[in-house]
């Protein structure tokens, strides 16, 4: 797979995660604290990120799951593992 712009990522996350926390995707812009959604406990946090890894063929880092606070900060990971995965 070839380089994904941060803004299709974005876009595709934001659209897994309002869907799975039952929400317009309007509503989460890539900045918003995750923590704050309503709705978005810690296991339909897992099951986004176990689409997302489904979706781009990665794996993330457990530490880095844990530390993510903003559909950005998920972006961003994904478009790292994309790129780690295309040099190897």
């Amino acid at each position: 797979m070839t380089a994904v712009p941060l803004d299709d990522i974005t876009a595709t996350l934001t659209g897994l995660a309002a869907a799975e926390f039952g929400l317009p995707a309007a509503e989460l812009s890539p900045d918003l604290d995750l923590a704050s959604v309503e709705g978005a406990d810690s296991v339909k946090v897992l099951r986004v990120i176990a689409l997302i890894e489904r979706t781009y063929d990665i794996e993330l880092e457990d530490e880095q799951v844990f530390a993510f606070k903003t559909i950005r900060d998920v972006s961003e990971a994904v478009a790292a593992a994309i790129a780690k995965r295309g040099v190897q």
